[in-house]
């Protein structure tokens, strides 16, 4: 008869046995793969996945199973066990002799160095009718695939994260309140550990509510489980980025960890916790979140500066990526910002695959004009024919990768000039004609553009197919060539208005009306604010360095406002106060110089556009008369005149063509940039 201890062991074991019975949720295609390699024998299960996904919870529930089932049952750990073939054969030895035995063995990647001995020399030895189970991080080695004799008896099984329903389960069994649920879920997803790890926590905090965030000592204990040590601080620094971006290249990783990028890259891909796609690498949700949430907390000054140089790799991307790669490019910049202000509130994050982007072709106008149809009306669709036999590479279509079907398209149709069959044609191309002159024209040489979006009704709001369609007019709006004008015609009671704010895209004026619905026209002038300081102020607000979110908007001259403001800034060359009121100040040219004062930067403008007159030959005399006047101090004309030896006529001949000269060439970089032709 066992003594009172030993009844307290056994009734204490039994607590805990029934504690984790009824913790343990799901898993039931990996349960029904057990009791068939039960039923039938002669197979080799090898179970991997990332730390805390529940692989020791699965064997010890395949356990349970095979000892119910009558059978024999011997567990290995990794963790307790001798990694030399003759400590594991001492401890599993029986299963050799006993073909109804069950071998489970688990933290195989603790003893990974076996493997090799454990497919060729042990496996081979055990009955037909005994099962084996081998669960580790690291998936098999390609050497099991490649062999045929393998081919039938070796069944492997990635395990993932347990489903919402199986997650929302595991909740409910440790006794978390309703409250509590959603906050646990998206922290945590759908991983075991830190579900669990994070119901303990929760539920012993009496403040916790809808706003609970994972406590320092779970993300210690998270980061401990499941990435363990790292070999050097560039390995932590290296899984850091890879954290923090939507996917890791060996280029992105180049740019932020010089030094030994190539041998990080690999050391990376091979870890249990990371992934790869056709983009990249990327890790465990609940790894990604951990280790952000840790540096985060404990380096915010390395947390914002290996930000800033992720984010200016990504964007420095997107102008020269090919039109195939624009979608995973601005995807990519602004994943990396999915945490601040509305850029969270207006992306899914979700659905990767479900959907793909596809070129347009002359016949799938009929589907196009089928859903606008369907989606805006008859008038919409009228002009979605009309354009799409005009300018059709303004349409990118959007199908669901099982079924081909069309579920959403846009367009970003391109205008030079107003064209009176295409106002007449198009009430929405008229009212953004309007809306511009009565604004700010176009200037020589520029273009404005006219977006719309059609999507299905399952996919309208946050989905992956706006995600898709966003991504795809950020990527137009980044790369476009001198465009003055963007506007995203949108039902006036759209609920997507406030999505189009928060991308400083405003209702500014005339509303066009296709039937009975009117459209609204939001708009945004890419000269007064740029490229660069419209993605500061979309992407910046809200981190921990804002001033370059403050970028004032720039000022946007005619060609005849532009000319007279250069003659006059001449004039005032050497009085700084009059320079700074110039509005050349709040000019592109200026802004290409954000590290000076304006009117310094101003004065240098145009002290250097006197000494590059002088670079022509033919033109030496003009220059002179410049510099004289403006730059050398003269008190008059009739001084200069005087100073340069010249009749008085022939020096005012000299100075105007010289201003002249210097006009048109920075009404040309106004226009074009510095580094343009």
């Amino acid at each position: 008869m066992p003594s009172g201890d030993d009844q307290n062991v056994a009734l204490l074991g039994r607590r805990l046995q029934a504690a984790r019975e009824r913790a343990f949720v799901g898993r039931e295609e990996e349960l029904s793969a057990f009791g068939s390699a039960l039923r039938g024998g002669g197979s080799v299960l090898y179970v991997h996945g990332p730390g805390g996904v529940g692989k020791s919870a699965l064997v010890r529930r395949f356990a349970e199973e095979a000892a119910t089932a009558g059978r024999p049952v011997t567990v290995l750990d990794g963790r307790t066990l001798e990694p030399t073939p003759a400590a594991f054969e001492a401890e599993a030895g029986s299963v050799l002799r006993d073909e109804r035995a069950v071998l489970l063995i688990d933290t195989f990647e603790r003893i990974q160095g076996l493997e090799g001995w454990l497919r060729e020399r042990f496996l081979p030895r055990v009955p037909v009718d005994a099962t084996v189970v081998v669960a580790g991080r690291n998936p098999p080695d390609m050497l099991w695939r490649a062999d045929p004799g393998w081919a039938g008896a070796l069944e492997v099984i990635s395990l993932r994260d347990l489903g919402l329903a199986d997650a929302a389960a595991l909740l409910d069994a440790r006794g978390v309140a309703a409250e509590l649920r959603g906050p646990l879920l998206a922290f945590a997803g759908g991983h075991p550990l830190a579900l669990s790890l994070g119901a303990a926590v929760a539920i012993k905090d009496r403040e916790a509510s809808s706003r609970w965030i994972p406590t320092q000592d779970v993300v210690a204990t998270l980061l401990d489980q499941l990435v363990g040590d790292v070999p050097s601080a560039a390995h932590r620094h290296a899984l850091e980025v890879c954290a923090h971006a939507y996917v890791t290249t060996e280029d992105l990783l180049r740019a932020v960890v010089p030094e030994d990028a190539a041998s990080l890259f690999a050391w990376l891909r091979r870890l249990p916790f990371v992934e790869s796609s056709s983009l990249g690498l990327f890790p465990h949700d609940v790894v990604r979140e951990v280790l952000e949430a840790d540096l985060r907390w404990r380096d915010p000054q390395g947390y914002a500066d290996m930000h800033y140089r992720i984010h200016a790799h990504l964007a420095a991307q997107i102008p020269t990526a090919a039109d195939s790669d624009v979608l995973a490019a601005v995807g990519s910049l602004f994943f990396l910002h999915r945490d601040i202000g509305s850029t969270a509130e207006f992306h899914s994050w979700r659905g990767e695959g479900e959907v793909y982007e596809d070129a347009f072709r002359p016949e799938d106008t009929e589907a196009l004009v089928r859903l606008a149809a369907e989606a805006d009306g008859e008038e919409s669709a009228a002009g979605v024919a009309f354009w799409a036999s005009r300018q059709p590479g303004a349409f990118r279509l959007y199908r669901r990768t099982e079924t081909g079907e069309l579920v959403g398209f846009c367009s970003w149709v391109r205008l030079d000039k107003p064209r009176d069959e295409e106002t007449a044609a198009d009430p929405i191309t008229a009212t953004a004609w309007a809306n511009a002159r009565a604004i700010a024209p176009l200037r020589p040489g520029e273009h404005l553009a006219v977006g719309r979006t059609w999507v299905c009704e399952r996919y309208r709001g946050m989905s992956p197919v706006m995600d898709l369609i966003q991504w795809r007019a950020i990527g137009y709006c980044l790369r476009a060539d001198r465009m003055a004008w963007s506007f995203m015609a949108m039902p006036s009671e759209s609920p997507m208005r406030d999505y189009l704010r928060h991308y400083d895209m405003h209702d500014i004026g005339e509303h066009a009306w296709l039937g009975d619905t009117e459209y609204a026209l939001f708009a945004h002038d890419w000269r007064a604010v740029p490229v660069q300081a419209w993605l500061n102020r979309l992407l910046l607000t809200g981190a921990q360095d804002v001033s370059a979110a403050q970028t004032p908007e720039l000022e946007v001259l005619s060609q005849s406002e532009f000319t007279d403001a250069v003659r006059k800034a001449l004039r005032n060359l050497s009085r700084p106060a009059e320079l700074a009121a110039s509005p050349l100040t709040r000019s592109r040219l200026v802004a290409e110089h954000p590290d000076l004062d304006p009117a310094k930067a101003l004065r240098q403008l145009l002290e250097q556009a006197i000494d590059d007159l002088g670079q022509d030959p033919r033109a030496t005399k003009f220059q002179r008369a410049v510099d004289v006047t403006y730059r050398r101090g003269a008190p008059t004309q009739e001084a200069a005149a005087e100073r340069l030896d010249l009749p008085f006529t022939t020096y005012r001949r000299h100075l105007f063509t010289g201003i002249d000269r210097i006009c048109e060439g920075l009404w040309h970089r106004e226009l074009y940039g510095t580094n343009q032709g």
